[in-house]
């Protein structure tokens, strides 16, 4: 049974002075405030906390299109499209949470953190784990499927995330992490708040290399139209069923027997689907291949009514020349040898929004593999950071 959740919002105008300014108050069903909620703009260092009234005021320095989230712990969080509550008064009503009821029951167990807390940690906040922590990283639940192989990890607790390399700390709401291993695919999503802890030369160092060539960085690039002149190549790929992966129906032939395996002793694998498993194993499902090179933003961009879409039905190959940033007597300085980057952009029949700061909308349902796929948490940056920051 899927959970039912009710978010109410009222919003009346009111006249301010300042013309980039939220206000309002924070109370639960029974209209009683509620105190310390976190209201922040996703992906940046700008927010605040609802007073013991549950009252707060948000001041943005410009025009932006970041969701505005309201979080505490024991309570749905509430998020909202700042476009849509600019100079408006708020009253937003957060419900207590309430555990999510499954059909198919597949608990939560310490066996399954204990098992896949690595992988979980490879996945999330990448290669760096000593100097990138989830301070509670005890907090979080691991639940694993067998039958399909399909781990998820929740956090019931907003997650405290201290990264030394770049100076900051995370307060990071994980909404979903799920990863399919029949599947070799792995997604998480999440809402996150930066608080600055130290902004040294080898900080601002490790800043400006973990932007270079980043998605946000195309992103960005793309906004304004400098792609060529920022160092991208894009590419456009055609995708093709490989002949030599099995198909659906092999594909199932396979699962099948696996699941007599379980319940009968069967000593040896009849060739066939040990040839089955062999090309599942070695094979990809797809081919590329490079159909169109160095495209321009208009074969892959559309405008309407003021925003800029991605708009195109192909797979995406980014390339990119990173010079990686050294520090020099004092001055930041890009090294002589570049390394080669290459990522790929899925749109996956979704509509995606590009935004000035690289942000994009339904951001956990855009696909990267490649480069931009490295980029865990280790590499995470406010969506307000400017290179040399």
């Amino acid at each position: 049974m899927k959970k039912t959740v009710l978010l109410f919002l009222m919003i009346c105008p009111f006249y301010v002075l300042f013309s980039q300014t939220i206000k309002g108050t924070v109370v639960n069903d029974i209209e009683k405030p509620i105190a310390n909620v976190s209201i922040y703009l996703d992906g940046t260092k700008t927010g605040t906390v609802s007073a013991e009234d549950g009252s707060f005021i948000l001041n943005l320095n410009s025009k932006n299109n970041n969701s505005l989230v309201f979080k505490k712990d024991n309570y749905e969080t509430f998020t909202i499209n700042t476009s849509e509550v600019l100079n408006k008064k708020l009253k937003v009503v957060l419900i207590k949470a309430k555990e999510i009821e499954e059909v198919v029951i597949i608990p939560f167990t310490e066996t399954a953190y204990k098992n896949y807390i690595k992988f979980f940690l490879d996945s999330f906040i990448g290669e760096d784990q000593t100097n990138v922590r989830i301070k509670n990283q005890r907090s979080l639940k691991f639940s694993y499927d067998k039958t399909n192989k399909i781990l998820r990890v929740k956090a019931p607790q907003t997650l405290i995330i201290e990264n030394k390399n770049l100076g900051y700390t995370i307060d990071y709401n994980l909404e979903e992490f799920i990863a399919s291993f029949d599947e070799n695919t792995t997604r998480f999503i999440g809402t996150s708040f930066f608080k600055e802890t130290k902004n040294t030369d080898k900080v601002k160092l490790n800043r400006m290399n973990a932007y270079d060539g980043s998605q946000v960085h195309f992103f960005r690039s793309v906004f304004m139209e400098t792609v060529k002149s920022e160092g991208f190549i894009v590419n456009q790929i055609t995708k093709f069923p490989n002949s030599k992966y099995p198909t659906e129906e092999e594909l199932q032939r396979l699962k099948d027997f696996a699941k007599t395996i379980k319940t009968k002793t069967i000593t040896s694998v009849p060739d066939d689907l040990l040839d089955i498993g062999t090309r599942k194993r070695n094979e990809p499902p797809y081919k590329i291949a490079i159909t169109k090179t160095q495209i321009p933003e208009s074969d892959y961009i559309k405008k309407s009514d003021g925003k800029l879409f991605l708009d195109y039905n192909y797979m995406m190959q980014i390339n990119f020349k990173k010079y990686y940033y050294e520090l020099i007597k004092g001055n930041f300085v890009k090294s002589s040898l570049p390394i080669n980057q290459t990522s790929f952009l899925h749109l996956e029949d979704q509509s995606y929004e590009i935004y000035d700061n690289g942000n994009t909308s339904n951001p956990g349902q855009l696909t990267n593999q490649g480069d931009f796929a490295k980029d865990k948490i280790e590499k995470l940056l406010p969506l307000d950071y400017q290179l040399g920051d």
